[in-house]
């Protein structure tokens, strides 16, 4: 591995995380409180699952970013495949700043109704994500299908919560 590309991975996956450390800036106040009171669905997992969760999500999706990234050096003479990269770097980050809005409308203003909202832009934005992702790099779609089936799951959750309270 080139230091370059070493140095894309470190930054893609920091990039990734930050967005998780922004959503647990609202998230950690909320659990032993707000979250702790409501009623949840027979499926919902314990909290201390979520982080760890998470966190391997983030990774999961910062190599994804960086496997896109990478290749941004093999297509510059393809005008098309030029437009396809940066569609799906946008992409990338709009479906990253979903995430982190989720987490500030659900845990931040304690509102299960909104974040479902949320979270259905969030799912299609996942799906934007990994259909262009993969027109670049296969395996950087590949990488998001865990993350596409646990904010499936979290709607789920979201919307039972919601009618739950």
């Amino acid at each position: 591995m080139k230091v370059n590309n070493f140095f894309k991975l470190v930054i893609a996956i920091a990039v990734s995380e930050l967005a998780g450390a922004i959503g647990s800036v609202f998230t950690v106040s909320a659990i032993p409180t707000w979250y702790a009171g409501l009623v949840k669905p027979a499926l919902n997992p314990p909290a201390w699952i979520f982080g760890p969760a998470w966190t391997t999500l983030y990774a999961l999706m910062g190599v994804s970013l960086f496997l896109v990234w990478k290749q941004h050096s093999n297509i510059l003479e393809n005008v098309r495949m030029l437009r396809m990269w940066k569609i799906g770097i946008a992409a990338f980050f709009v479906q990253l700043s979903l995430n982190a809005i989720w987490s500030i409308i659900f845990f931040g203003l304690q509102n299960p109704g909104w974040a479902l909202v949320g979270i259905v832009f969030l799912w299609l934005a996942i799906v934007w994500t990994m259909v262009v992702f993969y027109k670049i790099s296969r395996q950087a779609a590949y990488l998001l299908v865990p993350y596409l089936l646990w904010v499936s799951f979290a709607s789920y959750l979201n919307y039972s919560i919601w009618m739950l309270n």
